[in-house]
């Protein structure tokens, strides 16, 4: 089981991810999001983590013939061993998500890497890399009070952060075993 009450959103870096048999394309951004305030890390904390409270399931990278091989854990433990490769990694996490989503129901949307610290995992407190992919988009209404009565206004191709479409989280644990 996952808990993040004593756990922080250290970085964040938001990139595009299109379908190429669709010949749509990526796009990188060029830097990791400012978290300048406490109230969006919480957010993005509550959309990235709160699906994992309730799974117990857990595996384990895997490649064929050598893990060194499975490029996903080739970049998390380069940013395990040296946090300030983190943006670049997730560059290459992108690209390489790009180049294998190529089946026609592979939707495009915004991929999020996210490095977690104090995120507990069966007892014990880890760093963690999350991986999260939005792709489904929603249409919100806000109400706000105006002129002694109340008004509507709308945000389209919104992000619902209680719906995580696709997500997962490497921890920082065991590689000696693999």
């Amino acid at each position: 089981m996952v808990t993040f009450f004593e756990a922080s959103l250290d970085a964040v870096s938001v990139h595009h991810v299109g379908n190429p048999s669709q010949n749509e394309m990526y796009a990188l951004s060029d830097h990791p999001l400012e978290l300048k305030d406490d109230v969006i890390p919480k957010l993005l904390m509550q959309y990235f983590l709160t699906p994992f409270e309730k799974t117990n399931e857990v595996y384990h990278l895997a490649h064929s013939s050598d893990l060194n091989l499975n490029e996903v854990f080739h970049f998390v433990t380069e940013v395990f061993e040296d946090k300030s490769k983190f943006h670049g990694a997730s560059e290459q996490i992108a690209k390489y998500l790009y180049k294998v989503s190529n089946h026609p129901k592979i939707k495009s949307g915004e991929l999020y890497v996210a490095y977690f610290t104090k995120v507990q995992i069966e007892g014990n407190q880890l760093d963690a890399i999350g991986i999260f992919k939005s792709e489904n988009k929603e249409t919100y209404l806000k109400v706000y009070p105006d002129k002694g009565g109340f008004t509507f206004d709308y945000e389209e191709n919104a992000i619902n952060i209680n719906k995580l479409d696709k997500g997962c989280l490497v921890f920082n644990i065991e590689k000696e075993w693999l």
